[in-house]
């Protein structure tokens, strides 16, 4: 499509000559200009950041995507520029905090009406831990090692000063580029590349038979990705036509690591665990819209999908004693097929002005054409089972219905009226089929000249074709559970929100909204869930210098389950509670006639988390999980000249966190689990910073 249509421009206005009284008057005309130009005058700037910034404190939970995990010093690096001539080329970059670990380049260059072209490099780190402790050596490689002193009857046997600290964490990099080209006036295409590298270590977990340990898995994994598509568009018709190609690749294919504890069976001494198989994904994607009527517009799209995946499996065993007495593998790889549809139909109908009708049908559909074939069950390389496992090559088909109209009324009055519909189909479910049918309004009204309000309601059920149980899992299921994406299920939701206009510069708004799910046909299993969320914000402007913004909101979370440690009749409840309070402020003022910018942004966070298991009298609840973050940052930007600044700013952010899942859990706190020990986030930083900024 052309970014821009054809223009009458004004090629010349050299004088006019305006006749009175038989004298002609010329007209300067030197400082007109061209309104309907489609190219902007040739200009160019370019700005640069340069300066430090200092951390007070090393914490990878701070660190996480912002890079400042480190105390210490740090560069402030970065700019922008942009170029533009008088035939409509242009070009422009952005570099953003070279100095850190979120750093990141954007360059562009484009001709008006005929290509354009992007480049892009990004880095954001992903900071899990730096409190856990291991004994393994070689912790981010595929081999766990373990000292002398190993292996170990119970962790209370942990060798004196055998533990190391270890960073669990990685690092995501990613490369793009992309580019477009306008054919005739018809034709458009466009190509688009990702390489994507993730690269450092994740937690995982390993057993045998009855003891555990927590480890440190490498994590090197690339994805590319293109896509190719081609575009036609004329006045009724727009088409289009793509090529989409994922291809993931794991360079490290599995973890293998040494038994910490006294082997129970002879040979028991390594275990190996698999890491994420190679696959690709391939697809290719239709689309088109056509202009039936002017009041009547249909589109559709329609895709058509192959997943594989064939790497290669790992033995067995690790147990040369146990190798012997397992049968053969029936493949040397899951050679896993899947095939996808997607697909969907609309139109758009505006009969009047005033109304506009939407109906859309979309199927989706997961073909798992994956060979189910019987293998041997080796327990934690200690025991071969006597039965034999399937695969189970799990499909689904998905059917979506929607239809709404929405009608502007009176200039006070929009409302909005729909019904949606989603039925699936699945194979190897507890249940073959579920239909969820959801009805649901809205309705927009200016009350008064300094009020508007909002109403949205919504009602809807999901029901199936009746709940059995899976056959392939040894021990069979509760038959009285029931899974709560697959149960029978009634939601109801509502909202609502005002906006005040209380005076010239002062808007309130306030908001509430409500759901609640009722699972009433499942007696084992999630059997209700609520929510609650409310909230205000305020924004005012204090004079032509100095605006203010202030919000808060709240969430409640509740839910109640039953459960059944007998596989039967439900014999214990737990109730979960949830809650969540955000406060925040915002203020810029301008000073010493706009050559001093000035703010200020404050936020406060908590959580509150309870679970309480009703087993019997002797229960205790669970300890509450709390969380607060405290975050105050103030900054100003002083211009020394027109073209010279002065940035700075100091940063103060507080977390505080208490997790009964994480406290006082050390690496022998449970006899046969070799935790990691890692503690709950914790942070006091203070990150201050300066730097400059020049223009040319």
């Amino acid at each position: 499509m052309k970014p821009f249509s054809p223009l009458f421009l004004l090629c010349a206005l050299g004088a006019l000559t305006i006749t009175t009284s038989g004298t002609a008057l010329a007209v300067d005309t030197s400082q007109w200009t061209c309104e309907s130009c489609p190219f902007e005058k040739a200009s160019s700037s370019t700005t640069v950041e340069a300066g430090l910034g200092s951390v007070t404190e090393d914490s990878k939970t701070f660190g996480n995507y912002t890079g400042l995990d480190q105390q210490g010093p740090y560069v402030i690096a970065g700019g922008e520029g942009r170029y533009r001539n008088d035939t409509g080329f242009s070009g422009s970059f952005q570099a953003t905090d070279l100095g850190i670990d979120t750093r990141a380049i954007d360059a562009r260059v484009r001709q008006e009406g005929r290509y354009s072209a992007r480049f892009g490099y990004s880095e954001i780190p992903h900071y899990t831990s730096d409190t856990g402790a291991t004994p393994f050596l070689g912790a981010g490689s595929e081999v766990l090692r373990l000292p002398a002193g190993f292996p170990i009857s119970t962790t209370a046997d942990l060798p004196a000063g055998s533990l190391n600290t270890v960073d669990i964490g990685f690092k995501r990099s990613r490369l793009d580029a992309e580019a477009s080209w306008l054919g005739d006036e018809h034709w458009t295409s466009s190509i688009k590349v990702r390489h994507d590298v993730r690269d450092g270590t994740q937690r995982i977990g390993g057993s045998f038979y009855n003891t555990s340990s927590q480890l440190v898995a490498p994590v090197d994994q690339t994805t590319d990705q293109i896509e190719v598509s081609a575009g036609y568009v004329t006045q009724k018709w727009q088409l289009s036509l793509a090529y989409h190609g994922s291809l993931f690749r794991n360079n490290e294919n599995a973890l293998t690591w040494a038994n910490p504890f006294t082997p129970v069976v002879a040979g028991a001494t390594t275990g190996q665990l698999a890491l994420a198989p190679d696959n690709q994904f391939h697809q290719l994607l239709a689309s088109g819209t056509y202009e039936i009527l002017p009041q009547l517009r249909a589109s559709a799209d329609v895709a058509f999908g192959r997943m594989t995946q064939d790497s290669s499996y790992l033995p067995i065993t690790q147990n040369a004693a146990l190798a012997p007495t397992i049968p053969a593998l029936p493949a040397s790889s899951l050679n896993g097929k899947v095939g996808t549809f997607n697909g969907s139909f609309r139109l758009a109908y505006n009969p009047i002005a005033q109304l506009r009708v939407n109906a859309v049908y979309a199927r989706d559909e997961h073909d798992n054409q994956t060979d189910s074939l019987a293998y041997p069950a080796v327990a934690t390389d200690m025991f071969v089972g006597t039965t034999t496992r399937s695969n189970q090559p799990f499909s689904y088909k998905q059917d979506r219905y929607k239809i709404n109209a929405d009608y502007l009324g009176p200039s006070w009055l929009k409302t909005s009226i729909g019904f949606d519909e989603d039925d699936r189909m699945r194979t190897l479910q507890d249940t073959v089929k579920t239909r969820e049918g959801t009805v649901w309004g809205r309705v927009a009204a200016q009350v008064q000249e300094y009020l508007s309000v909002s109403l949205r309601l919504a009602h809807g059920e999901r029901t199936n074709s009746g709940y059995g149980s899976a056959t392939w899992v040894s021990p069979a299921e509760n038959p009285y559970m029931r899974k709560y994406n697959l149960a029978d299920r009634w939601r109801d939701t509502a909202g609502v929100r005002a906006d005040i206009t209380a005076m010239e510069g002062l808007t309130i708004g306030l908001h509430y909204d409500y759901s609640e799910d009722d699972y009433r046909n499942s007696l084992v299993g999630l059997t209700d869930a609520r929510s609650e969320s409310y909230g205000a914000d305020l924004s005012a402007a204090l004079g032509e210098r100095t605006q203010v913004q202030l919000y808060a909101a709240s969430e409640r979370l509740r839910s109640n389950q039953a459960g059944s440690s007998t596989a039967t009749l439900p014999n214990w409840w737990a109730r979960n509670s949830d809650e969540i309070d955000v406060i925040g402020l915002g203020i810029k003022h301008m000073a010493m006639d706009g050559k001093l910018e000035l703010g200020a942004d404050l936020t406060h966070t908590s959580s509150r988390s309870d679970v309480v298991v009703n087993a019997g009298p002797s229960d205790p609840p669970f300890p509450t999980a709390t969380t607060d973050l405290d975050s105050v940052k103030v900054y100003a930007t002083y211009r020394l000249q027109s073209n010279i600044s002065i940035t700075g700013g100091v940063w103060h952010e507080e977390y505080r966190s208490r997790d009964w899942r994480y406290d006082g859990v050390t690496p022998t706190t449970v006899p046969n689990l070799l935790a990691l020990g890692e503690e709950a986030p914790h942070y006091n930083v203070n990150v201050v910073r300066m730097a400059v900024r020049y223009s040319f």
